[in-house]
């Protein structure tokens, strides 16, 4: 019997990945680079910072400090004026009467910040929050998804985790937890194949908040 669930944050509860995607192909092409928002799904899972590194390269960007500086402020200005949650999150974290947790690879002010402002906060107090920066290791590293297991006194096989990305499966599936994939996030256009999910491990993949209610009584 399922008696908890850890989401994943950004592409999850919160749709998200589309404006940090936004926010980047906005700034390269200001930069005159060709850099489409639907080229940021290979980037699904990573921080921020590991993006930026990642381009810096790729583009020959030298001044990565200003680079960083300028993505994050773009970022930020997006994020808190334009963010929503995912379709179909908001009510099913309402009316669940399960133990619910976040498990992200965020920072724990930027997730506090966005639950304030989709209306989430009453639903996961600062405590129920975890984060890349109250660990070692982030995803796909377990250390995350371990901690909440960890500080809360979970059981394992009464817990589930909710991922948008290869990178959070895997590290679900360190933890030894059962993970379900979702793509009901913006940034799973069409042409995206929800494979990658199932291969880093997901049990299942689904499309809609609608659906998880059956697996959870499956599981």
């Amino acid at each position: 019997m399922i008696n908890n669930i850890i989401f994943d944050f950004d592409g999850v509860l919160v749709d998200s990945e589309m404006l940090v995607a936004k926010s980047f192909s906005r700034y390269m092409n200001n930069l005159g680079y060709d850099f489409q928002e639907k080229n940021f799904a290979q980037f699904a899972g990573l921080k921020t910072f590991e993006v930026i590194s990642i381009l810096s390269k790729k583009f020959s960007i030298r001044d990565k400090k200003k680079f960083n500086e300028d993505i994050m402020n773009i970022v930020t200005n997006i994020y808190l004026k334009e963010l929503e949650p995912v379709k179909g999150a908001y009510q099913f974290v309402k009316n669940s009467n399960l133990n619910l947790f976040i498990g992200s690879n965020s920072v724990k002010k930027r997730i506090l910040q966005g639950l304030k402002k989709v209306k989430l906060d009453k639903y996961f107090k600062s405590d129920k929050v975890y984060s890349f920066d109250m660990v070692d290791k982030p995803k796909p590293f377990p250390d995350i998804y371990l901690k909440t297991i960890y500080d809360n006194n979970l059981k394992n096989n009464e817990t589930l985790i909710i991922e948008d990305s290869s990178v959070g499966v895997k590290a679900g599936v360190a933890a030894d937890v059962k993970v379900i994939g979702l793509t009901a996030g913006g940034h799973w256009y069409k042409e995206r194949n929800n494979i990658e999910l199932f291969n880093a491990g997901a049990v299942e993949v689904i499309d809609n908040f609608d659906k998880l209610p059956y697996f959870i009584e499956k599981f």
